[in-house]
């Protein structure tokens, strides 16, 4: 669980960064969920999209991929969504854990 100055230090760093991953029609799969934690596990921090076809929210979606990714939602800003989780071996970001 992050404190809010450590949320607040990564949506800060997070804010510069290109969303990578894209939610669609076809929802949330096994596919995407893999493609999300090896992303984590190489940046820690990473921004995702809800297109405006999912059936998903960005709230929905952000819960449900950090749930199944053991991931913490950083922000949820209209169709944005930020999620960041510890490599504990080789750590990426810096931040007061």
């Amino acid at each position: 669980m992050l404190t809010s100055k450590q949320r607040s230090k990564l949506r800060g760093i997070a804010s510069t960064y290109e969303t990578i991953f894209q939610v669609g029609k076809n929802g949330i799969q096994d596919t995407l969920i893999a493609q999300v934690n090896d992303a984590l596990r190489v940046r820690e921090l990473i921004k995702l999209r809800v297109l405006d076809n999912s059936p998903y929210t960005a709230r929905e979606a952000a819960d449900e991929i950090a749930e199944k990714t053991g991931a913490d939602v950083v922000q949820v800003v209209g169709s944005r969504f930020v999620l960041f989780k510890r490599n504990p071996k080789e750590p990426v970001i810096e931040i007061d854990i």
